[in-house]
Formats: structure tokens, sequence, C-alpha cells
């Protein structure tokens, strides 16, 4: 068992060797391999452009063995996540070279010395941690899109109102929001600029979102357009049912919490109040504690 682990401890020592050598090795990428480290060290943070630059070259090997419906699937919630730092599916497959090496080690380390679940601990974290950020990411840009979106909505209807083309709304509205969704519009403008319909446009501005609110969106401006409905009405309608549904999610979330909070005072004050009470009622008597612990 000894030399198992001594072995195993020889292991990670000269991985941990061989991947400061790579990094500081000035080796020759692919260039889409190049191209993605070069781009992403200039929007990511120092750890992650030292985990890029050590997982780069196996992201290849990563990628072959996630298969091509994984790969898509990733390549969804890095668009939902509105690339965070600049991540690319490359970057990503790096990450989870680095977090596999390191996590099946750790795994392998605590198997021997019998510590099952900090090895099952280490092995969930070589699985999953490369997705744990993304996960975060689609969800606080979600919230953020879906608070957004209808004030938006309200600005961009007065804007047609005034006479602007819709386009040429959406542009002169977009300047005046910072955050992804603004980024997302700026976007589409540049996809219909490049030749692109604004039905298709749109429809790629939904598929990169995880947002019922923007498929709401999407959907009620693509049904207005075949209608022939004004547009400025649809937008206003689309602002008053998406606040409409914000009211009603906020309810929901008021009435889960109110058995959370009853469950909390149930489970630690009602004991803790119990126990206060007790020990007041004997200690405030005139009954002898040791004989009554004695019998």
């Amino acid at each position: 068992m000894a030399l198992l682990l001594a072995a195993v401890t020889a292991l990670s020592v000269l991985g941990v060797a061989y991947g400061v050598a790579l990094y500081r090795r000035d080796a020759r990428l692919p260039s889409d391999l190049s191209l993605a480290l070069e781009v992403g060290s200039t929007r990511t943070t120092a750890v992650g452009s030292l985990l890029d630059r050590l997982g780069m070259r196996y992201a290849p090997l990563v990628l072959r063995l996630m298969g091509p419906v994984r790969v898509a699937r990733a390549r969804d919630r890095i668009d939902h996540a509105g690339n965070p730092r600049g991540l690319t599916v490359q970057r990503y497959a790096a990450r989870r070279a680095v977090y596999g090496a390191l996590g099946g080690t750790a795994t392998l380390v605590f198997l021997v010395r019998g510590q099952i679940v900090v090895a099952l601990i280490c092995a969930a974290f070589a699985w999953w941690w490369a997705d744990v950020g993304i996960w975060a990411a689609v969800r606080a840009r979600r919230e953020e899109i879906e608070r957004t979106l209808p004030d938006f909505l309200d600005v961009l209807s007065v804007v047609v109102t005034a006479g602007l083309g819709f386009r040429q709304a959406l542009e002169r509205v977009s300047t005046m929001y910072q955050g992804p969704w603004s980024d997302e519009i700026r976007i589409s403008l540049r996809q219909m600029e490049m030749g692109m319909s604004r039905r298709q446009a749109f429809e790629e501005l939904r598929r990169r979102n995880d947002s019922e609110q923007v498929g709401q969106f999407v959907t009620a401006l693509q049904q207005g357009e075949d209608l022939g409905a004004p547009i400025a009405e649809t937008l206003m309608q689309i602002a008053q049912d998406m606040r409409r549904a914000d009211a009603q999610n906020a309810r929901r979330k008021a009435a889960r919490t109110v058995p959370r909070a009853t469950g909390v005072v149930t489970m630690l004050m009602v004991p803790a109040t119990l126990i206060l009470l007790v020990t007041s009622l004997l200690l405030g008597s005139d009954i002898d504690m040791d004989a009554f612990l004695d019998g």
C-alpha cells in the first residue's frame, strides 16, 4: 500500500513538473488553438490563462473524446453564458483536461488511502468543475437579460412611435444600455448588415439565449410582422406581458419561501426556545437537581 501511494505521488509530481515545463516552453500549436489562446488571454484572468496554456495542447483529444453531440451541447451552453471572459469551446476543452488531470490524480491518491468520500468529491471536481462556472454564468446572464428586457422594449416602442425605423430604433436604443442584452442586439444588427434577414437574425438571437422571455419577444415580434400589426403596439404588449410574468414568478418565489422559513423556525428556534424555558423553570424552582438526577 505504501509503495502504491509513493508511486501515485511520484506520478503527480512528474505531472506537475511536466505541466510547468509545457507552460514555459515556446511550443507551436495549431493555428486555431493558437488563435483561441491569444484571444482568450486578453479577456480572462491570470489563473484562467494559466489553465488554458497548460491544457490547450490536449484540447483536441478532449473534444474527440466528448464526441460531436456533447461538443455541440457545450457550444450551446457557452453561447447561452455569453462566452464569459472570452471562453470558447477549445478553451473549455483545455480546462476540462487540466481539471480532469488534477481531479483524477487526487481521486487515485485518496482511493489508495481509503478515503472514499473525498475521492468521490475529487472525481466530481474532475468531471463537472469546468461546467460549474458556465452554469452560473448562464443563470446570471438570463436574469440580467430578463430584468432589462421590459424597460428596453418600452423605450424602443417610444422611439418607433416617434417615427424612426425599427432597425434604426434598435441601434439607437441599444447604445443607451450596457450589458448582455444590448450586446445581443448589436450582434443581431451586425448580422442583418451582413445580409441576414431580420427573421433569421432574431432566430439566432433566440438560439443564443436560454431565456423564456427572449423567446416570447422573438415569437411575438415575428407574429406581429406576419399579421401586419403596428410594431410599437406589439412592443408595448410584449413588455406588459413580461412584467405580468415577472410578477407571477415573484409571487411563486414568495410562496415557496414561506414554507422554507417556517421549516427553519421549526427546526432551530422552537427547540432552542423550549430548552431555555425548561432550563429557566428548573433553575428558578426549589427542586434539588442532584437528588432529581440521582433518582
